[in-house]
């Protein structure tokens, strides 16, 4: 993401993980692990949305930590259809944010993996915002949101995303009575708009 981006390789279920920290302007107020999209379809940490998403996090004063799913990049491993990329995930958290406050945040199929971890560790952590994007609720089973996390959830998705419809990411959050922020006129990558994906991140994780 910038120069002072630290690369590392971790200790992994499947073998190493490759790792990008960015760290904001003093203390940081926790750390913040973000989850990239489908490791089959160019899904990897430089993912310019996953990117997006770490700037907002660190400006916001979190330590913003992403990673490669197992296989991608210099991740090692195969694609596991979600049952891995979890314990990746959750394997990156125990060694980069082993306590103290945590934010999860994931982009499409991340968003998908996220979601199942977010509700793993609810009871176990001090979540303090879960942010999901182009949430693949129309190729995955997405696990519901804790109720418990609602208020401190943002859920956003692009109203013309051809790659998971807007419908879908809606049949999954109606029956949590979970909001949804729909970008007018967003796709799924939402071309043109980061700058104001992470403003509406930025806002959230302020306020």
């Amino acid at each position: 993401m910038n120069a002072q981006t630290e690369h590392l390789l971790q200790d992994g279920p499947a073998g190493q993980i490759e790792v990008a920290i960015d760290r904001p302007e003093g203390a940081p107020l926790g750390a913040a692990v973000i989850a990239h999209p489908h490791p089959l379809h160019g899904g990897t940490l430089t993912n310019k949305v996953v990117q997006t998403l770490a700037r907002a996090f660190v400006l916001a004063g979190w330590t913003a930590v992403r990673f490669n799913f197992r296989g991608v990049g210099r991740s090692e491993g195969a694609y596991d259809e979600g049952r891995g990329e979890l314990d990746d995930l959750l394997a990156v958290i125990r060694t980069q944010a082993p306590d103290g406050p945590l934010c999860l945040s994931g982009f499409s199929f991340g968003a998908f993996v996220t979601s199942h971890a977010a509700a793993q560790l609810q009871a176990q952590r001090d979540l303090q915002r879960l942010v999901l994007v182009g949430t693949a609720a129309s190729r995955f089973a997405v696990a519901p949101v804790p109720s418990e996390l609602h208020l401190r959830s943002l859920v956003i998705h692009g109203e013309q995303d051809d790659t998971v419809p807007l419908a879908s990411v809606m049949d999954w959050a109606r029956p949590q009575n979970l909001p949804v922020l729909v970008v007018p006129g967003g796709g799924h990558f939402f071309h043109g708009q980061l700058p104001l994906l992470r403003e509406l991140v930025l806002r959230h994780l302020r306020a």
